[in-house]
């Protein structure tokens, strides 16, 4: 295998993990969260925050490193072009990304205190979910054009 299918397969790979994750994560999260029943919250936070650190998080750094050496190893101009949109994007789920990480956090933390004490979440954990939600939204809007990008490579 050349070196370049090498890259390719693992950019893929990378890829792959980083959208099942996700669209993983925000379902079971999305799903637990609607039944209200705290346990089930607890547990589907603390998986979803260890998945982000065993999957996704590998997966964000090898994305694009694997993307620029494919660029380079295929000689696309890295500024310009559906490569620059690209990382643009991939800049804007990332931005979007990393406060849902502490939302995340914060979330487990609550549901954990509610689930130990048999008391209901409290509001701050609703208000947490609303905003993970809704920075969902644009990361995986972002996150379909560049996959849809590096599908097309669409010329200027």
């Amino acid at each position: 295998m050349s070196w370049y299918l090498f890259v390719k397969w693992l950019h893929i790979l990378s890829a792959t993990i980083l959208f099942g994750t996700g669209i993983g994560i925000a379902f079971f999260k999305w799903i637990n969260d609607r039944s209200g029943e705290v346990r089930a919250i607890r547990l589907s936070a603390e998986k979803t925050v260890l998945a982000d650190w065993l999957f996704t998080a590998p997966a964000v750094i090898v994305q694009p490193l694997s993307g620029l050496a494919l660029a380079h190893l295929a000689g696309y101009p890295i500024l310009s072009g559906w490569v620059l949109a690209s990382m643009l994007l991939y800049a804007v789920a990332g931005a979007c990304w990393l406060p849902v990480v502490w939302l995340q956090i914060r979330m487990r933390s609550l549901a954990r205190l509610a689930d130990d004490t048999g008391t209901p979440l409290p509001r701050l954990y609703w208000v947490y979910a609303r905003c993970w939600f809704w920075l969902g939204v644009p990361a995986f809007a972002a996150l379909m054009l560049v996959y849809w990008l590096m599908v097309a490579k669409p010329a200027p």
